[in-house]
């Protein structure tokens, strides 16, 4: 029989945070190291938090502050 898991909790929720495009060590967190976004089944953050990530990560990207991918 399988251990269940203990359910993962939100990051943001947990700190008090919200997703800034401009924290790049936060960012970098929920990147792999091919610069892909992290699924949430694998981080436990929530839905909405998720879709905030997300546009920060593609605002960051965008000002060259993260990579778009790395070798």
């Amino acid at each position: 029989m399988a251990k269940k898991k203990a359910p993962k909790t939100c990051y943001f929720t947990e700190n008090q945070v919200r997703a800034d495009y401009k924290d790049y060590q936060t960012l970098k967190a929920f990147m792999s190291p091919q610069a892909k976004i992290v699924a949430k089944r694998r981080t436990g953050t929530r839905s909405s938090h998720q879709r905030e990530l997300t546009q920060a990560i593609k605002r960051a990207r965008f000002l060259a502050i993260v990579p778009f991918v790395t070798r």
